[in-house]
């Protein structure tokens, strides 16, 4: 292999080895956290549901009904909005199903039940992130919260709400308000960890500055702070004046100190303060 191909291989390497960790991951926290605590949420929930009132193998129902979701995917959102689920929605339910027996081959032993939750969240939150960060999914409710976001004229966050709140008040009903409060504090860590695990924890903050101290703001940031800014070219939207917008990056440990010089030098300045996840450039 000569080294060119070299460079271009391994990073595919990497990133489908990232997807195959992520979703063993995500079914280790179904398995050994999520079925014993009747945790519930996305297509996974609906599994446990089922081996709750049916006896059904949750693998087998994650497995049914995410070809059912890829099916409706194909014809409602497109080959192209489908290819990156497909793998994950294959592999996912397989995973489930050869982990199904380690919690009574190595068990963790006993744990309080909240403890149980955060475990299990934090796991499946790191596992969803990798899979996520490698260009991928688990297909599940991802599929069904793009069809409902696309066809319900709403943005995906606002469907996820739907389709997640619906399989957890459905749990609610099948086994007890508890169950329903830790599925709710189980997929909002989950949430947290899959986008930090996607975006990073920010180390830079940028700040977009609109003052009319502008030349002093800026000399309190390159001379004091020490830190390079641009100034950009802005425009009200409702009264179409020009306004200047300095634009600064500045690392999160400093934060505090230039908000609030800001504020001394002028107390009127608007400003925006928006994580910066990955800066690259620049002298």
């Amino acid at each position: 292999m000569t080294k060119k191909k070299q460079i271009k291989f391994f990073p595919i390497v990497i990133r489908y080895g990232e997807f195959v960790l992520g979703v063993l991951l995500a079914a280790l926290a179904y398995n050994y956290f999520f079925i014993p605590n009747n945790i519930a949420y996305g297509i996974g929930g609906a599994g446990i549901i089922l081996k709750k009132l049916y006896g059904l193998d949750p693998s087998l129902v994650i497995f049914v009904l995410d070809a059912i979701l890829l099916l409706f995917s194909f014809a409602l959102l497109g080959l192209e909005n489908t290819k990156r689920t497909i793998l994950g929605s294959l592999l996912y339910p397989l995973f489930v199903k050869l982990t199904a027996t380690l919690p009574s081959m190595y068990p963790l032993g006993e744990m309080e039940i909240l403890l149980e939750v955060l475990c299990g969240a934090t796991v499946a939150g790191l596992g969803l992130g990798l899979v996520f960060k490698a260009g991928f999914t688990t297909g599940g409710t991802d599929i069904l919260n793009h069809i409902v976001s696309k066809y319900g004229k709403m943005n995906v966050g606002k469907s996820m709400l739907y389709t997640d709140g619906i399989i957890i008040l459905l749990s609610s009903i099948v086994f007890d308000f508890a169950t329903l409060i830790y599925s709710v504090i189980n997929l909002a860590v989950i949430s947290t960890l899959t986008d930090k695990v996607v975006l990073g924890i920010s180390q830079s903050k940028a700040f977009f500055i609109i003052t009319k101290e502008e030349t002093s703001v800026k000399k309190y940031i390159m001379n004091s702070m020490a830190h390079g800014v641009t100034v950009l070219e802005g425009r009200g939207g409702y009264t179409g004046d020009f306004k200047k917008v300095i634009m600064c990056i500045i690392p999160t440990s400093q934060y505090y100190a230039l908000k609030e010089g800001i504020k001394k030098i002028d107390k009127d300045a608007f400003f925006v303060i928006t994580d910066a996840y990955e800066v690259s450039g620049g002298a």
